[in-house]
């Protein structure tokens, strides 16, 4: 394990706006993912209300998944051309109001449409807040914030597996009774991310790389093809062999997230309270493993770091999958998202050290989410699998040991790129 201090200590280094622009990315990225998770935890819910199967549920989060590449091509254009910090708001703004609209749809039907959406405007986040923290931050310290800003999408689980372990069916506690909200009333509760739009506009400074590059160009620019369009078609060998890593992250992550909380319903047969509980605890393993391989990956390098958190998910198995009892079944989850999202936490910074200064909100995050749209199936097809062959623990096993070696692999294949300077093209 690592001293606090050697965590803390590149954050101790950054100016009051820079910090500002780290907590805004930080937090729009939970806010982003607390959204999506709290579909994850309603599956059976939403599913007995529409009198369907889970896995009619889970096409939802294909859909999601399968149009953020659309988002993060459409705002990370944006972000190119206009600027971070107006296209982040937006994106806030965004999945905000359409996480609101999920709480009222009247049919499956709509809530997938509204969910395809929800992708969208999820798609475009990632890639704006990671150009505009590391375009702002300084490189000293980068696998830190690496590692930090990635788990806000477990921070955000977190958020979401306490919502639903104590909204979803109500508690009372020493004369405390708290009504249930049900699956509608939590997505209402998702909504709020929108006031995080009012602090990035009063607080957040614009990427100085960004502005730098504006005052750059000249009148005849203007007229000229978009730089980000000659850039990607430069970068092309690298971005593909990009998709094809964050095709393995996203298999590696969802594989092992998706339908897990469903797996200790329908099987282990666990109440909202306990896998709640659950959640929240193999959240905070993730947040203690992407702060770890983060700032290792500044001695050690972002392959190597890769390569060991995912090759170390493997024996983890048994717990994860197999174990007989809730305590012994979330021990496994925790170790196992420690693992996961400690290879995670090495790629916001290694997908924008690998982009060039012209296309770098464009094609990390475009890269990050055409990987969520090829394993944009993962959902439901477990669950489908588990369906058919009347168990989950299989199917989560295999899922572990065919994405983990295959990251891993990948992983050694590619570049070193760690302290590249942002302003490089």
């Amino acid at each position: 394990m690592l001293p606090p201090v050697s965590v803390l200590a590149p954050f101790r280094q950054l100016t009051r706006s820079q910090r500002h622009v780290f907590l805004a990315a930080f937090l729009g990225w939970t806010l982003d993912s607390l959204d999506f998770f709290l579909l994850v935890f309603c599956v059976n819910a939403i599913a007995g209300e529409f009198h369907t199967k889970p896995s009619a549920i889970l096409g939802a989060v294909f859909l999601t998944q399968a149009f953020r590449p659309v988002g993060a091509l459409l705002f990370g254009m944006l972000a190119d051309r206009y600027g971070r910090r107006p296209v982040l708001i937006a994106n806030i703004l965004g999945f905000s109001v359409i996480e609101l609209a999920c709480a009222f749809a009247p049919s499956l039907h709509v809530l997938l449409v509204l969910r395809a959406l929800f992708g969208i405007a999820m798609g475009g986040e990632w890639g704006v807040g990671a150009a505009l923290v590391f375009e702002s931050l300084p490189k000293e310290g980068r696998g830190t914030f690496s590692g930090l800003l990635q788990e806000g999408y477990a921070l955000g689980s977190i958020l979401a597996s306490a919502a639903f372990g104590l909204l979803f069916a109500g508690f009372h506690w020493h004369g405390l009774s708290v009504p249930a909200l049900g699956w509608r009333g939590l997505f209402i509760l998702g909504s709020t991310p929108a006031l995080l739009a009012f602090y990035i506009q009063a607080r957040v400074q614009e990427s100085p790389v960004w502005l730098a590059a504006r005052k750059q160009k000249s009148r005849a620019d203007v007229h000229a093809a978009p730089a980000w369009s000659r850039e990607l078609l430069h970068f092309l060998p690298t971005f593909l062999f990009l998709i094809v890593l964050m095709t393995a992250f996203m298999s590696f992550s969802h594989g092992t997230q998706d339908v897990y909380p469903t797996f200790l319903a329908v099987q282990i047969k666990l109440s909202p309270q306990t896998i709640g509980l659950i959640g929240v605890l193999y959240g905070i393993g993730s947040i203690g493993g992407g702060i770890v391989f983060g700032t290792l990956s500044e001695k050690w390098g972002r392959k190597r770091a890769i390569v060991t958190a995912a090759l170390l998910a493997i024996p983890v198995i048994p717990l994860y999958a197999y174990g007989h009892s809730a305590v012994m079944l979330g021990a496994g989850a925790v170790l196992m998202q420690f693992m996961v999202q400690g290879a995670w936490g090495v790629v916001p910074a290694y997908l924008t050290e690998l982009s060039p200064a012209p296309v770098r909100a464009t094609a990390p995050g475009l890269a990050y989410q055409l990987g969520a749209l090829i394993t944009s199936w993962n959902g439901k097809g477990q669950a489908l699998a588990a369906e058919r062959w009347g168990s989950y623990r299989a199917v989560l096993a295999i899922t572990v040991v065919v994405v983990a070696l295959s990251l891993a692999g990948l992983a050694a294949l590619g570049r070193e790129a760690k302290g590249r300077e942002m302003g490089e093209a």
